[in-house]
């Protein structure tokens, strides 16, 4: 039974996904526009996470960093490779999105890597049917030509 919990991203069971997004990133730009979070990054204040099971066997995570502006970037989305092609990505997006809604948060807003590098294709092609737009620099970034902005509006929960 898949589901989806609020835990500690330094939890020894997520080590290997967290191992596996952090290199996933270092191969699929360069150095200078790699926004990823490591471990530490991820348990500071203002950054909630959570991680995607299967039973007992973590798939996937992602989390939720609060803006100064109220809004809240979505971080650390990564699903294993053996578990892709279930749609888990999107159940953790829609998860993420639910959290800020119910939190009164008035908007979603990521950072993922340009259309020139084809392995954040799939990413933009999910944010995309999503209905997240794209958009300028967000909080905390400068232009990057290496980056896209993406920024999904939410409607208060009913």
């Amino acid at each position: 039974m898949i589901e989806i919990r609020e835990t500690d991203p330094g939890a020894d069971d997520l080590r290997p996904i967290l191992t596996a997004h952090l290199a996933h990133s270092q191969q699929a730009g360069p150095d200078e526009s790699n926004h990823t979070m490591d471990i530490a990054a991820l348990r500071e204040p203002g950054i909630r996470f959570w991680a995607l099971y299967d039973g007992a066997t973590p798939l996937g995570c992602g989390a939720l960093k609060a803006l100064p502006d109220g809004t809240a970037e979505v971080k650390s989305v990564h699903i294993l490779s053996a578990a892709r092609g279930r749609g888990l990505a999107r159940w953790m997006m829609q998860h993420l999105a639910d959290q800020a809604r119910a939190e009164g948060i008035p908007a979603l807003v990521l950072e993922t890597g340009a259309d020139h590098l084809p392995n954040y294709d799939a990413a933009r092609k999910l944010y995309e049917a999503l209905g997240y737009s794209y958009c300028g620099p967000i909080h905390g970034y400068e232009p990057d030509p290496n980056s896209a902005f993406m920024r999904l509006e939410l409607t208060p929960s009913q």
